[in-house]
């Protein structure tokens, strides 16, 4: 069967679908905790994912990742949420080894439509250098698909998000702005044509900027997802120091900058404004670039904050390899307030 000739998704998901940080904060807050002395990075804080020491030279990375469709084609949809679900472990510095697949599927509907969702999701494993070792599905109302995914890294070579210094610039490696793009897709008001480029960077691996960023002084690392740029770098931040971030600077989808200018909105962006609104400091009177900072991003890019001495290198060798990074800011004193947007 011809994918032109199959049964389309329906958008409703990717990491938009995320619950806010707010709420997610306050579930997790009371749950029990484990401890065990290999437990490097786990369940008490807010990183990418756990990781686990075996020895003095190796430890794991644990991780899933699974949502709703974001894109019609289940091809595509396939990639991108693999893509996300990879992306953790290449956040917390490390190289794939293994996935599973995590699938939820309505009983009644094309299982060809599977078939390409799974084809999607094997290639980018394979990319990835992993072993696609099996999964599990079970009937739903709704399609949901994801990875879990098993990493290796040193111990001793562990990118935490939470670690920035004083004076660190920021460099952001993807565009913003996929939210709103899918958002005003679904609803006609921006093209398809306009809508593949966001595609094609929700499908990209973010293994060709950690491939590069592994050879510089990367002091912290996360991966911008469910809670935007302002959440994702507010948690970097970890109440220790502040950030200033040049506006102008930032990356984006100019449909998605028109498409917030005329008021097209996700719940998860609203969700991360009503959590985020107060712990900003914008100087800037620009409604459409903070919709943006607030977008959920899903497959977004990574966000690192690196010595101020090797920020221009780490920008031109990435951007030398066509990663569209930026520098967008810089690591402050800690004052009343998380970000300040000038």
């Amino acid at each position: 069967m011809k994918m032109n000739e199959m049964e389309q998704l329906i958008v409703c998901g990717g990491c938009n679908a995320k619950i806010g940080p707010g709420n997610l904060g306050e579930l997790l807050s009371d749950l029990p905790k484990s401890t065990n002395e290999n437990l490097l990075v786990g369940f008490d804080s807010s990183d990418d994912a756990a990781v686990i020491q075996l020895n003095d030279k190796q430890a794991i990375i644990q991780t899933l990742d699974f949502f709703p469709p974001m894109v019609v084609d289940p091809y595509s949809f396939g990639k991108i949420a693999a893509a996300n679900a990879l992306s953790d472990v290449y956040a917390m510095g490390g190289e794939v080894l293994s996935a599973l697949n995590i699938v939820a599927f309505p009983e009644e509907k094309d299982m060809n439509i599977l078939k390409e969702i799974l084809r999607g999701g094997a290639e980018k494993v394979i990319e990835a250098g992993g072993i696609l070792s099996g999964g599990h599905s079970i009937h739903d109302s709704s399609v949901k698909y994801g990875l879990s995914v098993t990493g290796t890294i040193d111990p001793s070579k562990i990118l935490k998000n939470n670690t920035p210094n004083l004076g660190d610039h920021l460099i952001i490696t993807k565009p913003i702005g996929v939210s709103i793009m899918a958002a005003g897709f679904t609803t006609g008001e921006i093209s398809a044509q306009s809508f593949e480029k966001a595609a094609v960077s929700m499908e990209t691996l973010n293994k060709y900027a950690m491939d590069i960023l592994r050879k510089y002084s990367v002091t912290s690392c996360t991966d911008i997802t469910g809670f935007g740029l302002a959440g994702h770098l507010s948690e970097m931040l970890a109440g220790n120091y502040s950030a200033q971030i040049h506006s102008a600077q930032i990356p984006y989808f100019e449909e998605a900058y028109q498409g917030a200018k005329d008021f097209i909105f996700t719940a998860g962006g609203q969700r991360n404004r009503n959590f985020m609104y107060d712990k900003i400091d914008f100087q800037i009177d620009d409604f459409a670039m903070e919709e943006l900072l607030f977008d959920p991003q899903t497959s977004g890019g990574l966000l690192v904050s690196v010595p101020a001495n090797e920020a221009a290198e780490i920008l031109e060798k990435l951007q030398k390899e066509n990663i569209p990074a930026r520098d967008i800011g810089v690591i402050i004193n800690r004052f009343e307030k998380d970000l300040l947007v000038v």
